[in-house]
């Protein structure tokens, strides 16, 4: 477990997504992960309003629809630290005071519960003043329907701006950062954002910590493994640095017993700030790995093999 700084959130070091619940996983499947999920000792769970929106006959809500009704059915609400976002979902975009007010509300509905315990701002929204933004959130937080808060899709300078204006004035204040970062896709936090968390101590939860399935190796050489939408994903990365990075994951997983998918994780778990990976598992058979991943320490050569197989 790791505290994230400045809360009292001890949190498992593999935030299982949610974005899969109500989409490609239906009920019974997330109830099954879920599950098996707790059991092995996890209790971070990510999710979004705006999931999965984009799914044919969805309209959002649907993955916190689901874990609402798991949370009702198994009594556990207690022993899981949630987080969820606004500011994305068509019927409340954008981060303006009364959206963050109306769609908070919205989404303790759909999860059954009285509060949230990581509640994010799901893109950084330039059309609103952030002290309006962060007054919002300070509301919830004084009202305890929110914890703390957290900012995702950010760039330094807003990042920075934010952070500013929460202790000039008094307001919550983000405690984490949610970047899209992965062995692959490393420049948008590298460049600025690391230094950011560091620095201002914010825990860090990449997204596509497995870029869309990629550094899987399920997609090597345009492979067609899972759902359509992530499999056009990952194959932008299916050129030479992509496919160099697969070679050095297999010698590594190799080493360690385990599959790419560990090792991807680990090497994430390793970096600066990173407290915990976020991947998601539809079924049963994909989540033994991504736990195994919580166990994996990669010897300073290993690090250094994927870091410069990924330059």
């Amino acid at each position: 477990m790791a505290l994230i700084p400045r809360t009292d959130l001890d949190v498992f070091p593999l935030n299982l997504g949610g974005n899969v619940f109500g989409w490609t996983a239906d009920r019974e499947q997330s109830f099954a992960v879920l599950d098996a999920f707790l059991e092995a000792g996890g209790n971070f769970i990510d999710t979004a309003d705006v999931y999965s929106a984009w799914a044919d006959g969805n309209s959002g809500g649907e993955s916190e629809t689901v874990l609402g009704e798991w949370f009702e059915s198994r009594g556990n609400r207690d022993r899981v630290i949630l987080a969820t976002k606004v500011g994305q979902l068509p019927d409340h975009r954008g981060l303006g005071k009364a959206n963050i007010h109306a769609a908070v509300e919205d989404s303790l509905r759909r999860l059954r519960t009285d509060y949230i315990d990581l509640y994010y701002a799901h893109r950084d929204d330039e059309g609103s003043p952030q002290e309006e933004t962060l007054s919002a959130f300070d509301e919830l937080v004084r009202a305890g329907k929110v914890r703390y808060i957290a900012a995702s899709n950010f760039t330094p300078e807003r990042l920075n701006s934010a952070l500013d204006i929460s202790e000039r004035d008094g307001l919550a204040r983000y405690v984490a950062l949610q970047p899209h970062y992965n062995l692959v896709e490393r420049a948008e936090y590298e460049s600025g954002l690391a230094d950011i968390a560091t620095e201002r101590e914010l825990a860090v939860f990449p997204y596509y910590a497995l870029a869309a399935g990629f550094l899987t190796g399920k997609h090597r050489k345009s492979g067609t493994s899972g759902s359509q939408r992530r499999v056009d994903t990952a194959s932008k990365y299916d050129d030479e640095r992509g496919n160099r990075v697969l070679d050095a994951l297999d010698e590594v997983a190799a080493e360690h017993g385990c599959t790419p998918t560990a090792i991807a994780l680990a090497w994430l778990r390793a970096q600066p700030s990173i407290t915990a990976p976020i991947a998601s598992a539809r079924n049963l058979e994909q989540l033994p790995e991504l736990l195994r991943s919580t166990r994996i320490t990669l010897t300073e050569t290993q690090l250094d093999q994927l870091t410069k197989a990924s330059g």
